[in-house]
């Protein structure tokens, strides 16, 4: 990703409404589908900033990776120790066979060989261990902000079922979310198209209308994993190792 897209997660991720409320949406996911022990041993990979790393050790005992130097730093702070900067799909270092849940929250679709890496962190899972992804959805959302991300694809619910069923893992749950949002989505995606401001990057919008934001896509926690829910921005994947 380019420089300025870390930058702005380090400033806003806390912040703003995008990802406070996935979190919240990821966790009650994880709760849902994963059926974690006690003392379960979780890795994210690609955690950024570690923005979601408080919220995954109410789980267990994290680790994470991150290939970002600056981004890297922060998320040791907040971890309180290293973190990996092993790298899709080879992994390096990453223990095999290891870890009761992986998270790749928007990471895959940064991969060009995304079989890869699913297949890679298939390897690092204990069996009956999980996957929990999330993935952009939509090619026909492309935008500027795909290509200030480095997106090698957005994905398809198909697509992504496809890429899971070619995997050594067995695919558990699928669907979509951020449904609730998606119409205002697409709204001011295909606005920016016709005036030229795609952008690319995120800011915060007004308090007020942040708020109202985190309300509505926050109150998919009650949803995801539970009920079919209709297109959205995100798909999210669940799925097993043997």
């Amino acid at each position: 990703m380019e420089r300025v897209i870390y930058d702005r997660m380090a400033e806003l991720d806390e912040l703003h409404w995008w990802y406070r409320a996935r979190r919240e949406v990821l966790a009650a996911l994880i709760r849902r589908s994963a059926y974690l022990p006690p003392d379960a041993r979780l890795l994210e990979v690609g955690c950024g900033t570690g923005h979601n790393l408080a919220m995954l050790q109410q789980f267990g005992h994290v680790d994470a990776i991150e290939v970002d130097p600056a981004a890297r730093a922060i998320a040791e702070r907040r971890l309180g120790r290293p973190i990996s900067d092993a790298r899709l799909p080879e992994l390096a270092g990453i223990p095999r066979a290891y870890y009761d849940l992986i998270g790749a929250f928007d990471v895959i679709e940064h991969i060009e060989d995304d079989a890869a890496a699913v297949g890679a962190l298939a390897d690092c899972l204990k069996p009956g261990g999980k996957l929990v992804m999330a993935v952009p959805a939509h090619q026909w959302m492309w935008s500027a902000h795909d290509e200030l991300n480095h997106h090698e694809r957005r994905y398809s619910k198909r697509a992504l079922q496809r890429l899971i069923q070619g995997s050594p893992l067995r695919l558990q749950s699928i669907g979509y979310f951020n449904s609730l949002l998606f119409p205002v989505a697409v709204a001011a995606r295909f606005a920016g198209k016709l005036t030229g401001r795609g952008g690319g990057g995120e800011t915060l919008p007004p308090k007020a209308l942040n708020w109202a934001f985190e309300k509505v896509f926050g109150a998919e926690r009650y949803l995801a994993g539970r009920l079919p829910m209709p297109p959205g921005l995100s798909l999210f994947a669940v799925a097993s190792a043997t």
